[in-house]
């Protein structure tokens, strides 16, 4: 099994299928900086179909089992269902799942399904329909999000998970009622610390809300108790509602960071490989792929990043308690 300098394997690819969105998140691609005249790559530039199906052969070979595209939004990459049908077919992958805003979950949901793909995490801030405007850009009420959410769950993507940005005066007084929400339809919130992901959000420590607050105020109404981890790398902290009727989960990179356990390798829309969402660059395998290079060659090149690998930016940032200059953003490597 391939490890790196921690001794950390690679069990986990998010794949990064395209750097455009459709929504403008404040938290990710603010509307100030991505307007209508921001470049995003141009189609040649992006990894087609078949040249992400042969590097995720190549990385499943290295001990990646678990795959999630991701974006920028993956379902404005035309066709998507396509390369889902296609990496379904990678022996050894054990898991594909993939992270959306839902906003387009109602003509694709069936597809999705039918091409392989096996459950999906839907991005809601809010159940407040100002508030996830205010966070989204004005780009889609909550209501769209929800009917895709439910198209998701009709056909079987599920247990649908949701992920949730909490920002402290943002949308941190909703979070029992989307607790609650979840909870009442089978849905598992993922409760996410606030992060600085890149340079254009205007990060600060002061807009975090600490998973120990978020578990507190939702166990002072639906009362929690902490459980297990489901598999090895797996980063969010669990809480089950005591009265059995599912789960919560906190992703807590700021204040308790899990870079020790973490097994994931990002692919970026144009070919480049990251070993950490806070990485200030990648290494391009996009140049070897259309240069000829044989499957070896390009394994080799991946068994050595892995290899040197040394991130652990979460638990650097906690000791320096000040962000890194320069960092990869997060729309062009996923979450």
């Amino acid at each position: 099994m391939l490890k790196d300098t921690f001794n950390r394997p690679l069990r986990d690819l998010r794949i990064s299928v395209t750097d455009r969105c459709n929504f403008r998140c404040t938290y990710c691609m603010p509307a100030e900086i991505f307007g209508e005249g921001y470049k995003f790559l141009p189609r040649e530039q992006l990894l087609t179909f078949e040249e992400i199906e042969r590097l995720v052969r190549i990385i499943v070979r290295l001990g990646a089992v678990k795959l999630r595209l991701t974006g920028g939004e993956p379902l404005v990459r035309q066709d998507i269902e396509q390369l889902v049908a296609m990496l379904a077919e990678v022996e050894g992958v054990e898991d594909m799942a993939l992270t959306t805003n839902a906003f387009f979950l109602p003509q694709k949901a069936q597809l999705l399904r039918d091409a392989g793909l096996q459950r999906v995490t839907v991005s809601l801030d809010s159940l407040d329909d100002a508030v996830f405007q205010r966070m989204n850009g004005s780009r889609s009420s909550v209501q769209k999000v929800l009917e895709g959410i439910a198209a998701a769950d009709a056909v079987g993507l599920g247990p649908v998970k949701i992920n949730t940005v909490v920002q402290r005066g943002v949308n941190d007084h909703m979070l029992v009622d989307l607790a609650r929400y979840c909870k009442d339809h089978g849905y598992i919130v993922r409760f996410i610390e606030y992060m600085d992901v890149g340079t254009m959000n205007g990060w600060r420590m002061d807009d975090v809300v600490p998973a120990d607050e978020i578990v507190a105020r939702i166990d002072a109404e639906l009362p929690l108790e902490p459980i297990g981890k489901n598999y090895h790398g797996e980063v969010a902290r669990r809480y089950r509602f005591r009265d059995g009727g599912g789960e919560i989960g906190l992703i807590t990179s700021v204040t308790k960071p899990f870079c020790g356990s973490c097994t994931r390798m990002r692919l970026s829309p144009e070919g480049q490989i990251f070993t950490c969402l806070f990485a200030a660059q990648g290494t391009d395998l996009r140049e070897p792929l259309r240069s000829g290079a044989s499957d070896d060659d390009i394994e080799q090149i991946i068994r050595h990043t892995w290899g040197a690998r040394i991130d652990r930016y979460s638990e650097e940032r906690s000791e320096l308690t000040e962000p890194r200059d320069k960092k990869v953003e997060m729309y062009h490597i996923g979450g």
